[in-house]
């Protein structure tokens, strides 16, 4: 995630430096100082710390050990700490914008990011194609909601909407002739949990389970506060509710943890939805609110999210494996009296 502070530092016209990053977006500005883990630009209005692993290329402009008019190069890989990359996609015509974004598999496929943005749609147009893939989640103590995140049965949600739980359903809404036919699936397993970041990582196992319309991950870190958002999920059971709001701020710290807000409506049971922007990608899941407060909903940035997945070994979820941190101990037995020793 992008780390911005305030800065006095005027925005030098001279010489102008372009960060390349993975997502095909740049970031032209002064750099400041270039360490092995992130490298720090002055962008004029602010300064961003940009994560070594999010940069493809550095472009410098002009300087001391530079040729009068060429700018010098440098990819990512030259750092030892960068992540590889393949080589960047074309720009997209000006006519492929008002096409659905495309997507791309990300790392080894699990899950999917936009690869562009296109031009932003209307909500209830993106409801209608991307309602199949937001389901909701069912314990004998809780409810909630969550979304696939790949076509097989992978799916996200909270760690406190399952926490303590191993019998667990899923309802999805299939799309059926221009209706809407719920089912239910209850042999889902625990995959991989996260308590600190609320998130836990679901799989449906029923046999015959078909193929699931899956999200596309965006980036939290691209948005602007002020920019429209969306969210669904089930509050207080109401299936496929969707209400919209804004992004109010990117950073709101909470108990030491960086979350986005947003004036979208959050209520119990939108916990472990989606959050999605204008064009039809997750940016957040949903997981708390102010409850005395009204417009004060809160998620977990999708940068985060994706974290999670790409060290879910990490995470992984065993109730046989003694080294898991997350793992649910059996309820005690009938107390027993102490055998005397000799």
């Amino acid at each position: 995630m992008l780390a911005a502070c305030l800065s006095a530092t005027a925005f030098s016209v001279g010489a102008v430096d372009t960060v390349r990053l993975k997502d095909n977006a740049a970031i032209s500005g002064r750099i400041l100082a270039e360490k092995r883990d992130a490298v720090v630009v002055d962008v004029g209005y602010t300064v961003l710390v940009i994560p070594r692993p999010n940069i493809a290329e550095i472009v410098k402009g002009e300087s001391g050990d530079a040729k009068p008019g060429r700018a010098s190069r440098k990819r990512a890989s030259e750092n030892p700490l960068a992540v590889p990359d393949t080589a960047p996609a074309p720009a997209p015509s000006p006519a492929a914008t008002s096409n659905p974004p495309a997507a791309v598999p990300f790392a080894d496929g699990f899950y999917r990011v936009a690869a562009r943005s296109a031009s932003a749609r209307d909500v209830r147009e993106l409801v209608a194609e991307l309602g199949e893939a937001v389901v909701q989640v069912r314990t004998p103590a809780s409810l909630g909601s969550g979304f696939f995140i790949n076509e097989d049965g992978y799916l996200i949600t909270n760690f406190h909407v399952i926490e303590g739980e191993t019998q667990i359903s899923v309802e999805v809404y299939l799309q059926r002739g221009g209706q809407l036919e719920r089912k239910t699936y209850k042999q889902v397993r625990i995959v991989a949990l996260n308590k600190f970041a609320d998130l836990a990582l679901l799989k449906v196992e029923d046999a015959g389970a078909p193929r699931f319309k899956s999200v596309v991950f965006g980036s939290a870190d691209a948005m602007a506060v002020g920019e429209r958002v969306f969210a669904i999920g089930s509050p207080l059971g109401l299936e496929r509710t969707v209400t919209e709001g804004i992004l109010s701020t990117k950073t709101r710290p909470m108990q030491g943890v960086l979350y986005l807000q947003t004036t979208a409506q959050i209520n119990p049971g939108n916990s472990g939805g989606p959050l999605f922007n204008l064009h039809g990608e997750v940016v957040g899941v949903t997981n708390m609110k102010i409850a005395f407060g009204e417009g004060l909903g809160f998620a977990i940035p999708s940068e985060s999210v994706r974290y999670f997945l790409d060290h879910r070994d990490a995470f992984a979820y065993s109730n046989d494996n003694p080294s898991n941190p997350y793992r649910y101990l059996e309820p005690p037995g009938r107390t027993r009296q102490p055998t005397p020793t000799e």
